[in-house]
C-alpha cells in the first residue's frame, strides 16, 4: 500500500485525486488550508488535515512517514481572480518550496508538481487560431503575470531538486480543466463553469441576457475532471523528467462555449460583450505531441459530453440552493 499526500485536497482537481486514490486501496493524507465544511469533497477513508502549507514546519508535518506527494495547493482562480490577486498566487510558491525541502528531508519517492498553461509566452497567444502551444514555448519566458510566473519558477525549482538532490518529480502543466464538484460561483470559477452558472441562473430567474468577458472570440481547449486525473497518475508514476501538457486539443471560442451550453439548457440568450473586464490571451491550446508519445494517450473526452455532465451536477446544486432559500424565508415568516 502506497502512502500518499495530497496537497490541495479541498479543491476541486484535488477531491478528485483524493477519491481516486482511497478507491485504488491507498493509504491518502488529504490537507488543504480551508476548513473541512469548505472542502469540495471529503473523503472518509482518507487522513483529513486543516494545515496552511505555507508555513515550512506544517509541510514537515504532513509529508512525515509518506512515500508520495502530489502537490495542486494554489491560491487560484479563473482569469478574473488571477489578474486582480498576483501578489496572492505568487506567495503560491512558499507551498511548492516548502513540500519540496519537507519531501527531500523525509525520503519522499515522488513528487508530483501540478503547473499550468499560464507559464507560456503571452506573444505566442496572440492568435485566436493558435495550433497549441508546444512545451517549449514556455521560453523565451513571458508568462502571466504573478500567477503564470509562479508555476515557471516552481517547475525549476522541482527540476534543481532532482538535479541536485536525486528527488523524483513530475510536472503537468494544465490547459483549463472543468467538471462536477468545483467552484461555479464566487469571482474564482474559470468558464465553463461560469457559463453555466449564467444560463442556469436567466432559466431560474426569468432572464435573457449573458454577459461574457471580451468580444467572445478569444479561444481555448478545456480538459474534463476524468481525462485530469488519469494524466496525473499516469505522469506521476511514468519516465518524463521534463514538464509536459496535460490538456485536451479540442479548441473553441468562448462563443462556442456558451453555443455548448445553450444548447444544453434548450435555452438562447441575447449576448451582451464586457469589453473591460479580463478576459486573459486572445489564444490558447494544448499541443499534444509529447505526452502521446510518451504515454500513447491524450484527454480525448469531447467537451459537449464533458459539459453536459458539469451542467447537470451546477443546476442540481443551484436549483437546492433556491429551495434552502425559500426554506428559510417561509421559516421566518
Amino acid at each position: 500500500m502506497k502512502r500518499i499526500l495530497v496537497a490541495g485536497a479541498g479543491g476541486f482537481i484535488g477531491g478528485h485525486l483524493v477519491k481516486e486514490l482511497t478507491k485504488k486501496g491507498n493509504k491518502v493524507r488529504a490537507v488543504d488550508i480551508k476548513p473541512l465544511n469548505e472542502w469540495y469533497q471529503v473523503s472518509d477513508d482518507a487522513d483529513n488535515l486543516v494545515l496552511d502549507l505555507r508555513l515550512k514546519e506544517n509541510c514537515f508535518t504532513a509529508v512525515n512517514g509518506y512515500n508520495e506527494v502530489f502537490n495542486l495547493a494554489a491560491d487560484m482562480g479563473g482569469m478574473g481572480f488571477i489578474e486582480n490577486n498576483k501578489a496572492a498566487c505568487m506567495i503560491s510558491v512558499l507551498i511548492n518550496t516548502h513540500l519540496l525541502m519537507a519531501s527531500k528531508e523525509c525520503g519522499i519517492d515522488r513528487f508530483f508538481y501540478a503547473s499550468s498553461a499560464c507559464v507560456y509566452n503571452g506573444e505566442k497567444q496572440t492568435d485566436p487560431a493558435n495550433p497549441g502551444l508546444k512545451e517549449s514555448d514556455a521560453y523565451p519566458a513571458l508568462a502571466e503575470d504573478g500567477y503564470g510566473w509562479e508555476k515557471l519558477f516552481s517547475e525549476r525549482m522541482c527540476r534543481h531538486f532532482s538535479e541536485d538532490f536525486g528527488l523524483i518529480t513530475r510536472v503537468a502543466r494544465f490547459h483549463n480543466v472543468y467538471g462536477p464538484h468545483g467552484t461555479y460561483d464566487g469571482g474564482r470559477e474559470k468558464a465553463p463553469a461560469a457559463m453555466c452558472r449564467k444560463v442556469i441562473d436567466a432559466q431560474l430567474n426569468g432572464k435573457k441576457e449573458i454577459v461574457i468577458w471580451g468580444d467572445g472570440h478569444q479561444t481555448r481547449s478545456f480538459m474534463y475532471i476524468d481525462d485530469c486525473i488519469k494524466g496525473i497518475q499516469d505522469i506521476m508514476y511514468s519516465n518524463i523528467n521534463e514538464p509536459i501538457n496535460l490538456g485536451s486539443s479540442e479548441m473553441v471560442s468562448i462563443n462556442q462555449l456558451v453555443d455548448i451550453v445553450e444548447d444544453i439548457a434548450g435555452f438562447k440568450m441575447e449576448r451582451k460583450y464586457d469589453l473591460g473586464a479580463p478576459k486573459g490571451v486572445r489564444g490558447r491550446n494544448s499541443e499534444n505531441t509529447l505526452i502521446k508519445k510518451y504515454l500513447g494517450w491524450e484527454p480525448s473526452i469531447p467537451l459537449k459530453k464533458g459539459m453536459k455532465k458539469t451542467y447537470d451536477w451546477i443546476k442540481e446544486e443551484m436549483v437546492n440552493e433556491s429551495r434552502e432559500k425559500k426554506g428559510v424565508n417561509r421559516f421566518n415568516k
